[in-house]
This record gives structure tokens, C-alpha cells and sequence, in this order.
């Protein structure tokens, strides 16, 4: 009969048997090379998703579904970097102090923050699609349902961040657990990586979707019309936003999640051991690069945040015309006729003044 071990109990029973010998070898440069970069980087998240929330509660233009999303998303990411802080002060020869409770709580934290930016980045993909098929600046999505897909989003996260201390371990059968989470079932591990590695190839074939689909129909556009050449260029410009989207989300998720699933299928000659610190480190990059990838680009998002940073009190540039491309982002379309605008891609998200669903009834 196996003995099944308690919260109480010592991780270093746990490292020391399965052989997760890294976790002395965390000292010296190594170590404080993690840590400094690990620093920076929680810097970066803190600050750059506070501007992003207090972007979207301050500016009225953003107070629409795919904003409130994008806000949900800092939010997660700002918990992610609360996670990484906390995994800081818990990791290297510490780790082998811990008990199995803190150890769980450590590990939830990462579990629930990666899976919170995960699935919102995924709702956001579907909200974007739903936009764009229907030519409209936003979705028809109300605050209510908003709200709910918001809760949604964090019961998923949490309950995927808890799975492990709900029972889905290795304390009861050691003989099961992984290298790399020394109480994670290796079961669990495979189903973990596996799930996300399919929410990663939905969204991979939402954008391509977006991509095609827009491009498509510009090409049309503009055979019917000479065009400018910011027209021209549109299609050129959401495809490398598109492709900065996707390209983000595979160099930062992808290895971790391959070498997670490696080690779910007890792959004892990868050397996963020596990898999955600076892997860990890619992970967290996501929640850097989101605020750049789905905010920064957006005119109307940066001029909000470069007021706050500037403590600047004067309504500037809220005219000025974007010439750069807000990630996905289309305006409505008030043009009966079926044809497709696309000064939404050029202008910014706020297309209410002067659209171009007036022009072509002017």
C-alpha cells in the first residue's frame, strides 16, 4: 500500500528523490543572473499593465468589450509578475526548505497567472474575430456578458492553478512524479501542456483567419478604388502585427510547454534540468510584450498613457491620425452597400467622427 505523504511534509524529500539536483546548483552567477533579469522584468510588467488598467478606466473612448478584455489581460499579467516576485523569494536552494503546502501555493501562483493571460488572450482572438467578420469597431458582447467572461476567466485560472492540491499529485504514489515539479503527477504535466499547446493552435488559426480574411478583402477594395498609400499598405502592416502577435506567443510559450510535456512522458535524456529556469524566464516575457503587442500600437492607447506618464492634464492629439496599425482592429461600418472599410485599420480604433462609413454616404 502506498503511503501518501502530508502538506507538512519537506520538499527536500521530493527534490532529493527524484533527483531535481538543480535546485542546489541556483547559487552564485547563475542565480543572480536569473534574479536581476527576473527583477527587471517584474518592473516592466508592474508599470507598463498599471498604465494599461488606469488607461482603460480613465479615457471613456476605451470603455467598450475588447478594451475591458485588454484590461482583464493587464491585470492577469500584473498577477504574473506577482507570481514571479513571490517564485524569486521562494526558488534555488530554498526551494528544498519549503513545505508541500508552500510549495503548492508557489507553484499555483505561476499555474493560475500563465493560464489567466492564456485564456484571455484566446477571448480576446475570438472578440477580435467576431469584430472583424462583422466589419464593426467592437462586438456586440454587453458589460454583463463582458463581466461574466471576465469571472470566467479567472475561475478558469484558479481552478487549473488548484488542480494539483485538489488531488491530481504525486503524494499518494511517488513512483508518478515529475522531474521538474517534484509533486506534480506526470500525468498531469502531459495534460497541462498538451491543453495548452491546443488553445496556442486555436488561436495560431483565429489570426491567420483574421489575417487572410482582411487582406482578402482590401485586395478587393482596392481594386475598385485608387487607394492611398497608407491603404496600400495596410495589408503589409497587419500582417507584421499579426505575425508579432503570433511570433511573441510561440518563442515564449512554446519551449516551456515542450519541455513540460517531455518530462510528463518521463524523457530522462532531455536535460530538461538545465533549461527550464531560462524557459521559465520566456514564459514571463508574454506579459512584458502583451502591453507593447496589444496596447502600444493602438495611437489612441499610447497618447492616454504617455499623459499620465507626462502628468499632463491637455487633451492632445486626440485628432491626429494614426499612420501606424492598431492591433486587429476594425471600425463599424455604417455603409449599407456591403463595402468594406478600412480606414478603421489606418485611423486608430476610434472611429466615430469623420468615418468612413460617412465618407461613402457624403
Amino acid at each position: 500500500m502506498n503511503k501518501c505523504y502530508g502538506y507538512d511534509e519537506r520538499m527536500d524529500f521530493f527534490y532529493n528523490r527524484t533527483k531535481a539536483d538543480t535546485a542546489d546548483q541556483w547559487t552564485g552567477a547563475q542565480l543572480i543572473g536569473v534574479l536581476c533579469f527576473g527583477t527587471f522584468f517584474c518592473l516592466f510588467i508592474f508599470i507598463s499593465n498599471s498604465l494599461v488598467i488606469a488607461a482603460v478606466v480613465k479615457n471613456k473612448r476605451f470603455h467598450f468589450p475588447f478594451y475591458y478584455l485588454l484590461a482583464n489581460l493587464a491585470a492577469a499579467d500584473f498577477f504574473a509578475g506577482i507570481a514571479y516576485v513571490f517564485l524569486m523569494f521562494n526558488t534555488g536552494p530554498v526551494s528544498k526548505t519549503l513545505t508541500v503546502k508552500h510549495w503548492f501555493l508557489r507553484q499555483g501562483l505561476l499555474d493560475t497567472s500563465m493560464t489567466a493571460s492564456l485564456v484571455n488572450l484566446l477571448v480576446i482572438a475570438v472578440e477580435r474575430h467576431m469584430s472583424i467578420m462583422r466589419m464593426k469597431i467592437h462586438s456586440n458582447l454587453t458589460k454583463k456578458r463582458v463581466t461574466f467572461l471576465i469571472i470566467s476567466i479567472w475561475a478558469i485560472a484558479i481552478f487549473m492553478g488548484a488542480v494539483p492540491t485538489l488531488g491530481w499529485n504525486c503524494l499518494c504514489d511517488i513512483t508518478v512524479c515529475s522531474s521538474l515539479a517534484p509533486i506534480y503527477s506526470r500525468s498531469y504535466l502531459v495534460f497541462w501542456s498538451v491543453l495548452n499547446l491546443v488553445v496556442f493552435f486555436i488561436m495560431v488559426v483565429v489570426y491567420i483567419r483574421i489575417y487572410m480574411y482582411v487582406q482578402r478583402k482590401t485586395n478587393v477594395l482596392s481594386s475598385h478604388t485608387s487607394g492611398s498609400i497608407s491603404r496600400r499598405r495596410t495589408p503589409v502592416k497587419l500582417m507584421k502585427t499579426v505575425m508579432t502577435v503570433l511570433g511573441a506567443f510561440v518563442v515564449c510559450w512554446t519551449p516551456g510547454l515542450v519541455i513540460l510535456l517531455l518530462d510528463g512522458l518521463n524523457c530522462t535524456d532531455c536535460g530538461i534540468q538545465n533549461v527550464k529556469r531560462w524557459f521559465l524566464l520566456l514564459a514571463l516575457l508574454n506579459s512584458v510584450m502583451n502591453p507593447i503587442i496589444y496596447s502600444y500600437k493602438d495611437d489612441e492607447m499610447w497618447a492616454t498613457m504617455k499623459r499620465m506618464i507626462c502628468c499632463s492634464s491637455e487633451d492632445r492629439s486626440h485628432d491626429r491620425r494614426s499612420s501606424r496599425i492598431p492591433s486587429t482592429v476594425l471600425c463599424r461600418s455604417t455603409d449599407t452597400s456591403g463595402h468594406y472599410i478600412e480606414d478603421g485599420i489606418i485611423q486608430g480604433t476610434i472611429c466615430g467622427k469623420g468615418g468612413l462609413g460617412d465618407k461613402g454616404n457624403s
